[in-house]
């Protein structure tokens, strides 16, 4: 799976979803410009100790994202999509893109790839979510569907073995 955050604004929100990209052994795709430097401690504050395990890749633009990734099956994140991120069949290999906190992905980009656009139910008047909450959400479900890519329990278990033992 992979996770395309596109001029992504806010360090912290991009230090959780690389968290939730190391966890779930997913690639993370920054579009420039950011808004934020890749060194600032924000950033590796919400990644915590495991920024350093993360398969990032920094893009100068979305044509230099389009030019490396060729062929990519791109689903994009945006409260205007008539689907829900639920009503997709996602593909292993997949691309999930979020917009910038603050004005979402562009129009014209939507426009083009309006077929791919998905969307997150919301009540009543709510603009949006956090980024770090929308990517986790609809990476679940595309990790679900794909059987959580390998990803198990027992190995969970095992980390959680020591509790039981001390009874």
């Amino acid at each position: 799976m992979n996770i395309v955050l596109y001029e992504p604004e806010i360090p912290a929100n991009t230090g959780n979803i690389g968290r939730t990209c190391v966890a779930t052994g997913t690639r993370l795709h920054l579009i420039e410009p950011l808004g934020f430097s890749l060194r600032e401690k924000q950033l590796a504050r919400a990644g915590l100790d495991y920024w350093d395990k993360l398969d990032v890749t920094v893009y100068s633009d979305f044509e230099d994202f389009l030019e490396k990734n060729p062929g990519a099956k791109i689903y994009m994140a945006t409260t205007k999509a008539k689907r829900l991120y639920t009503e997709v069949s996602y593909e292993p290999d997949c691309y999930l893109m979020f917009g910038p906190e603050s004005r979402g992905i562009p129009e014209e980009l939507l426009v083009e790839h309006e077929e791919d656009c998905v969307r997150i139910p919301m009540w009543g008047e709510i603009r949006s979510l956090n980024l770090s909450n929308s990517a986790a959400i609809i990476l679940y479900e595309a990790l679900r569907q794909n059987g959580f890519n390998g990803m198990t329990l027992e190995g969970h278990l095992h980390r959680l073995s020591w509790k039981t033992d001390s009874y």
